[in-house]
């Protein structure tokens, strides 16, 4: 069986575990390395039992620890060419991934990682490139979209064939737009190549989700522009509109920008 913890979500920094009894891997590494350590023994989980980090892209808050993983730990890095270009050049990772631990990985063309087959999809946001993540084990599909700019029908077909869902919910609109952000930033998280609003992220899930979906968890809600209950609220009422009933029709969570969350069974 496998579980899932999400280990930070916001801009302070993105990690989640996948895991099962004989190995793990890493979307994305965005917190510290001693912070990632600790909340791994928070679990009971050795970080020896990781066997791979899945970057979606290159910005801060999600490459932090890569470096250290890579070095360290031996453990492989898998992101697009693009992506480990930008890597290179974040100052925040300050040890480079080199050598074999350098995996380079195209869109839409599967990889397995042990016994998982994973796909890499495209996913519109302002860094060197970025990808969700489709992760596909014993028949059943967990899919990752976060710093989404805009709803893709590519984004739709994944969402389509998933089970279990993280998906970026990142701010209200009339929060960012009356907040005390300034215009060029207020301009770039709402553009195309920004994030996810609740509205978005509701009407694009409602669109696509199907009966296959057990179970959402809203991710990288911005501590400023966005409150939990709200994207909830919003998410609810959009669900109903298509006529479906949110935690009946399948549970629908908020994960926390520091906290880790339980360990969740897939």
């Amino acid at each position: 069986m496998f579980k899932f913890i999400c280990l930070g979500s916001g801009s302070s920094g993105n990690c989640y575990l996948l895991f099962s009894e004989n190995y793990g891997i890493l979307i994305d590494a965005g917190i510290g390395i001693r912070l990632l350590k600790k909340h791994l023994r928070t679990f009971g989980i050795s970080i020896d039992r990781i066997k791979a980090v899945l970057i979606t892209h290159d910005h801060a808050d999600h490459i932090k620890a890569s470096g250290y993983l890579a070095k360290d730990y031996n453990l492989p890095v898998y992101a697009t060419h693009e992506v480990h270009q930008g890597i290179d050049r974040n100052y925040c990772v300050t040890t480079k991934i080199q050598g074999t631990n350098r995996v380079e990985i195209q869109k839409n063309v599967p990889f397995r990682i042990e016994d998982l087959e994973i796909v890499a999809f495209d996913v519109p946001h302002d860094s060197s490139d970025n990808v969700g993540y489709s992760v596909s084990f014993e028949g059943k599909t967990f899919c990752l979209i976060t710093d989404a700019g805009k709803p893709t029908l590519e984004m739709e077909e994944q969402i389509k064939n998933a089970d279990y869902l993280v998906l970026e919910s990142n701010h209200d609109t009339d929060m960012l737009m009356m907040g005390p952000y300034p215009a060029h930033l207020k301009g770039r998280i709402s553009g195309g190549c920004g994030h996810l609003s609740n509205l978005q992220a509701a009407e694009l899930l409602a669109r696509s989700v199907s009966e296959r979906m057990k179970q959402v968890w809203l991710c990288h809600l911005s501590e400023e522009n966005n409150h939990p209950e709200l994207a909830k609220k919003t998410m609810d009422s959009v669900l109903r509109s298509y006529g479906m009933i949110m935690n009946k029709d399948f549970r629908v969570d908020v994960l926390r920008r520091k906290i880790p969350s339980e360990i969740q069974e897939l």
